[in-house]
């Protein structure tokens, strides 16, 4: 009876210790990578036609990246009408109205870059989704397109 439990005991220890290794998988960052697309499309701001939003590459496709590993990635595009003809002004806008969707309704926790507050070319916007693994960068410039996304999963196993 004594042998039973500790061979139970060694199990489940083994059961607990495998699961905890295991990390997110490329199906749960593509499941996620698609609702980030579906919310995107129907976001109260990217649905708007003014905004031209467009789909560059839908995350439908895995990506070798590494030995035995794959990612999906998307890309897309989208613009906002520069209102003024301040250059600073318009960045400012459409990188605050992009981390604000990116945060609020793709739920990406942001990482924020105070240093290119006065870059008149271009800003860079991060985000990331710590569970399942993906990253989100957003390239904004004053030229149309505005807004230059992409999103992509880590380099992970396909199970």
């Amino acid at each position: 009876m004594r042998v039973a439990r500790v061979t139970v005991a060694f199990l489940l220890i083994g059961w607990v210790v495998s699961g905890c290794g295991t990390g997110p998988t490329l199906q749960a960052a593509s499941t996620e990578l698609q609702k980030d697309l579906v919310r995107l499309e129907t976001d109260d701001v990217f649905k708007n036609p003014l905004k031209k939003l467009r789909i560059v590459d839908r995350p439908d496709r895995d990506l070798p990246c590494d030995k035995g590993k794959f990612q999906r990635v998307l890309r897309a595009t989208a613009d906002e009408d520069r209102k003024t003809p301040d250059v600073d002004g318009h960045l400012d806008l459409a990188q605050t109205l992009m981390e604000n969707t990116l945060s609020q309704v793709l739920h990406y926790k942001m990482t924020y870059d105070l240093s290119q507050m006065d870059w008149k070319d271009a800003r860079l916007i991060e985000g990331r989704k710590e569970s399942p693994g993906i990253t989100v960068k957003v390239i904004v410039v004053p030229e149309s397109p505005t807004w230059r996304l992409v999103a992509e999963t880590d380099c992970l196993p396909r199970s």
